[in-house]
Parts: C-alpha cells; structure tokens; sequence
C-alpha cells in the first residue's frame, strides 16, 4: 500500500479548481476565491483508506508551464476539471490537457485521470452523453464525476474517487474496450484460486472460502452470504458453480462483477493479500522476506515449512502412489512464473522404478534447496503462499537458522538436521557411483542416467542413534589447486580411490594433506569399486597405514556392482555419525562408533577397564576358593560388593564415553 496519494486538479481559468478544493476543507463555498490554493495535506485519520493525501491546485495566472509539467511529474492522479456549462472547456479536455498529460508522464506508467464537471447546480441537464465517448476512447480515465463547489455535491466523492484511483486503480484490473478483466489479473487470480483450493479438486467448497474469505478481510462470511454469493454465479453463469462449489470460472466472473460495479477496491485486497504489487507483479518483500544469517551457520526447513510441504504434496499425488508424475509435478509447479525443477532434480534425490520423484525425494530436494540458497527456497514458498495457507507473517518463519558450528564443536552436540559431505577424487575413481548409490541406484541403474542431466548433489536421509538426518553429498571437481571455500565448507570430507588404479589414491592423500590435515573437519577415506581386484597404491605407504598416521578410520571398501536392487547404505551411516560427532575418537572393531556393540567392545578393551577388573579380582578372590567357601555368607557377601562396585564403574565409564560424544 501506498504511503499516500498526490491528487493535482487541472482544468481551464474559471472552471471552478479552487473552489472544489476550499468547499472540502471549509465545507461552505467560499465569498472570496483566491487564484490558486495552497498545497494541502489530509491527515491519514480522516481519509476513507486511512492514507495521507496531499492536494494540489494549478493556476494558469501564478505558474509557469514549466512548474505544471513537473507538478505532472509529481502527481499520483490528475483531475481535469471542466465547466458543465462551458462546451469550450469540455473540447479543452482531448484537445489539450490529455495530450499534455500524456507527454509529461512515463508510457510506461501512465497517471489515472479523473473527468470532474463542476458548476453542476448551474444546469439542469448532464454532461455525461458528451464524456461517456471520451471515456472509452482513453482508457487511462478512471472516472467520471459531476459535483458543484457551491452546493457541496459530491465534493467529498470527488477526493474519495481520486484517492481510489491511485490505491485501487482499474487500469491493470480492467479492459473497458473488451468489457472484461486483463490477461495479468485472471493469471494473478487464477494462482490465487489454485493455493486457496486446498485439496486441488478444482472448486473452492465452503470452508476455502471461508478460509480465503478470513484471510483477506479478517471475518467469515455468513452461511447465508455464502449461499447468496454462489446464487449469483449460478444465475450468470452455467457452470461457475460445481458440486455446491465455486468453480475457477466463477471465481474470475465474481471480481470481473466487482470491478465493474465500482467495488475494484474488494480486488485488489485480494490481490495484494497474496503479495501482488500495483503492476500485478508479485511483490519483491513479499518473495525475499529479510532473514539474517550470520557466518558459519546453515538454514534448514523447520517442523510447520516440513507439515505445510507435504500438505502441498498430498495435494498434487492424486494416484497417492508416494510420488509425483510429471503430470502432477507440473501441476504442483502451475502457480510458479517458471518450472523451478530441471531433469537433474531426478538425479539428486530418490525417485520410484518409474523415475518419478518420491516423497521422500520431494522434501529432500526442498531441504537441499533450503540449505545451499534460501533466498531460492524463500521465493518458492512465496509462490505456493506459505505465509498464507500457514498463516505465517511471511516464509522467513519457516526456515530455521543454526547456530555456529563452532558452539556445536564446544558443547560436543548439535541439534542440526543436515550435514554436508564433500566428496573429492581423481576422474574415473567413482565418485558420481558413490552419489547415485546412496540414492539407492546400483551400477545398472547408474549407466541409465544422462549424462547432460548428471548432478554433483545427492542428498537423502540417513538415522543415527534412531534420529533421521539428511546427509547431502557433493562432489566437487577433481582440480585441488582451486577449491574454493565452499569445496571445503563442510561437515565431513570424504576421500574415493579407485582400488583397481595404482594412481588414485595420491590423489586423495594430496587432498588431505594439503586442505584438511590440520582442520577439524574429519575425514574418511573410501575404497570405491572393491568389486575389482585391488592393486597396490603407488604411494609411499598404503591406504591403511595413511590413515593410521593421520588417525583416520580405516578405508572402508565400496561397490555399487552388486546383484541386490541398491548398494549397501551403511558407510552414509557412518559418514553421517561422524559428521555429527566430529570430536569423538572411539576406535572399535568395526569402526563404526556408534552401535552398542562398539561402545561395549571399546570399554571391555579400555586400560582402565582392565586394570579396575584385576584389582577387584585381587580383593575379592585373593584366595583359592573352597567348597567351605561357597557355602559362606561371608564370601558371597564380598562377591555382591565386588560385582555391584565393577557394575557401577563400568556404567559410569559407559556414561562418560557416550558425554564424550
């Protein structure tokens, strides 16, 4: 909405300018009129839109052309004013003040007009036979309005009408020549339609519009209203009204009726409750509300963006077979300006045996989204109208801004949803495998992929210790002279070698080396194509003791060549586990530090473990025992405590472990 409104009157000497301007501020015609009023401001609390209006006389005998032409420049509405008793002052109206008008403004936004024919109590007959075909022949006028200055009629209409004209102006809404509303506005409410119909049936029941009705002007309509505003679509129109239902073509004829009534204003609350601006755009603070996000955090979806994302896809999987056609993609993308989505989406999350993308893929990608360009992901919520249906003040409420990783790295925990894992190798050691097989997708299904719709993300989720985490997975390009900072941004590095090439390791040990050695990022090293014979790596050392050194895991061995329909999924657990504890150096017998199996098998091994064990065995066992003994309440006695004293320790010990991590 506008912050106010500049109304300028034009018109021929003596056509009465000044005197419509003083009747409204003294409300009695003035004795005395003076060549030209002085600028006046309208307080916003006495403007029917509650907006300030600033009103500005033109005097042909005080001003120069050159002070008109810029107050033209400056005026949101001009008002050509006219004698209803002077024909000479009416031909003025085309003959010259439009055509100066139209010089003095920008084509590209043309100022409304408004045709005011003052002196009315003058005559007893009307001018509006003579200005109806002025009218139509200039589709810039808004209106038409007869008052006198004398008699105060219509004074207060005549502002009322201009301050309309700028706050809810026709022009973008309505065709006079086709009697109908512009291609831009039945595109704006068709969208409108689309997001208030929210279980995509293609009519709008009752509780929709009560919905819409709530959301737009803050109050339901009456059950008996409701019925009274579908009786009048049925009445115009055959099939504006389906299953007790409006239609999308009754929804358009209702506001192409309000237009044309004059009730344009109950349009463009609509419009602009869904975020359009004055050229029918949708507005920019709408599509990118402000969110702040400091250095070294991430955005992520939270719980009501997630419940609000799956409405809308419940909506468009009509088979409701968990996934989205390319029918039913489109029609979820309809009330977007573009497809946000390209064929490489199919390769970046999970899709069905059909390639469509699933459920599970649909919000994955929307949690990639959010994490690598948020502005995008706020945009994209802006077109489905987040803020609306969510009843949110805008889509910045949906998205969740972590804290600094490096407050994770202090309190060893994190609450993060997503972790970012970049993974490096040479060309050809399996990288683009590796990505494909997390999405499920064996060697088979993987030489069916284009290669021009390839994608360097992968992303889907993973659960460690019960909790479900989205793991994305980036490959970056195998030159490691020019990583940027996002190349090495992230929460853990994975390293691929080719098992079966001689030369693919160096490249992973010049990786680490060089970027991540002495970071804190952790590391994991990955054996890809372990389904081909290994060779010895043509490094110093081998993969093993490498990472023996640089106290990594050792390499664990993949292969997405496998008979089952997808590769096994446990190294993305581990990769995930490690990335959200970056601080933990359990070593255990299968690496993976995470099941109970390691952590039992970590403190059963421990020193500290052994050497409390051996104690107690001295104190509680320090002789042989007897037949005698067993039968000794002594001796159970001691090996009660022993065995609570070891069982204590032991837990504590476990406890400790697991703050560790």
């Amino acid at each position: 909405m506008r912050k106010d409104v500049r109304i300028l009157l034009v018109g021929e000497p003596k056509v009465g300018k000044t005197s419509l301007i003083m009747s409204l501020v003294s409300e009695e015609f003035p004795e005395v009129v003076p060549y030209r009023a002085e600028e006046i401001t309208i307080p916003a609390d006495v403007t029917p839109e509650r907006v300030p209006t600033h009103i500005v006389d033109y005097s042909e005998a005080e001003q120069t052309d050159e002070q008109l032409f810029q107050e033209i420049s400056k005026a949101n509405v001009i008002c050509i004013v006219y004698s209803v008793n002077n024909k000479k002052s009416i031909e003025k109206v085309t003959s010259h003040w439009i055509p100066l008008i139209t010089e003095n403004t920008d084509k590209d936004s043309r100022v409304p007009l408004i045709l005011v024919g003052n002196k009315s109590d003058l005559v007893e007959h009307s001018s509006m036979e003579t200005i109806l075909p002025i009218m139509n022949q200039h589709s810039e006028i808004e209106t038409c309005v007869e008052c006198s200055a004398k008699n105060l009629k219509n004074i207060s209409e005549l502002f009322y009408y201009a301050q309309k004209a700028v706050l809810h102006p026709t022009g973008p809404l309505y065709s006079p020549e086709r009697k109908d509303m512009k291609p831009l506005c039945v595109k704006a409410l068709t969208r409108i339609f689309k997001v208030s119909d929210l279980d995509n049936d293609g009519i709008l029941n009752d509780n929709e519009l009560n919905f819409f009705q709530r959301t737009c002007f803050n109050t339901p309509l009456e059950p008996q209203a409701l019925e009274d505003v579908k009786n009048v679509v049925r009445k115009n129109l055959s099939d504006g009204v389906c299953n007790n239902g409006l239609s999308l073509k009754g929804f358009l004829f209702l506001h192409t009726l309000f237009i044309q009534r004059g009730r344009h204003e109950t349009t463009w609350t609509v419009l602009r409750r869904f975020g359009y601006d004055d050229d029918l755009e949708l507005n920019q603070d709408y599509l990118f509300p402000p969110l702040k996000i400091p250095s070294d955090c991430t955005t992520e979806l939270n719980h009501n963006a997630y419940l609000f994302l799956q409405s809308v896809f419940d909506k468009h999987d009509k088979d409701r077979d968990c996934a989205l056609s390319p029918e039913e993609l489109k029609d979820l993308f309809d009330v977007f300006p573009y497809m946000p989505w390209g064929p490489d989406v199919n390769n970046t999350v999970g899709t069905n045996d059909n390639g469509w993308i699933t459920y599970q893929g649909y919000l994955s990608q929307w949690t990639l989204t959010t994490y690598l360009d948020v502005q995008r992901c706020l945009e994209y919520l802006g077109y489905l109208g987040y803020s609306i249906i969510a009843e949110q003040e805008s889509q910045a409420s949906g998205i969740t801004v972590t804290r600094d990783k490096k407050i994770d790295l202090q309190k060893k925990q994190t609450q993060r949803s997503v972790f970012r894992c970049n993974v490096f190798g040479d060309i050809g050691s399996g990288k683009s495998g590796f990505l494909q097989a997390f999405l499920g997708r064996n060697l088979t299904r993987q030489k069916t992929i284009n290669e021009e719709h390839r994608s360097f993300y992968a992303i889907s989720t993973t659960y460690v210790y019960g909790q479900e985490k989205y793991l994305l997975l980036h490959e970056v390009f195998p030159d490691f002279d020019y990583l940027s900072d996002a190349d090495m941004s992230c929460d853990i590095v994975c390293l691929v070698y080719d098992v079966s090439n001689p030369y693919s390791f160096e490249y992973c040990a010049k990786v680490f080396k060089q970027y991540f050695m002495d970071s804190k990022t952790p590391c994991m090293m990955v054996a890809a194509k372990s389904d081909l014979p290994e060779v010895k790596q043509m490094y110093g050392c081998s993969p093993l003791e490498f990472c023996r050194r640089h106290k990594m895991p050792p390499p664990q061995t993949f292969t997405c060549n496998t008979a089952a329909a997808a590769p096994n999924q446990d190294i993305y657990t581990k990769l995930t586990t490690m990335a959200m504890y970056p601080h933990a150096r359990l070593r255990c017998m299968c690496t993976c530090n995470r099941c109970t199996f390691c952590l039992c098998q970590n403190l059963l091994n421990s020193e500290l473990l052994q050497t409390v064990r051996a104690k107690l065995y001295a104190v509680v066992l320090r002789r042989h025992v007897s037949q005698a003994d067993l039968k000794s309440s002594t001796f159970w006695l001691r090996a009660s405590v022993g065995a609570t004293v070891f069982a204590v320790l032991g837990l504590t010990l476990y406890r400790v472990l697991l703050r560790q991590r």
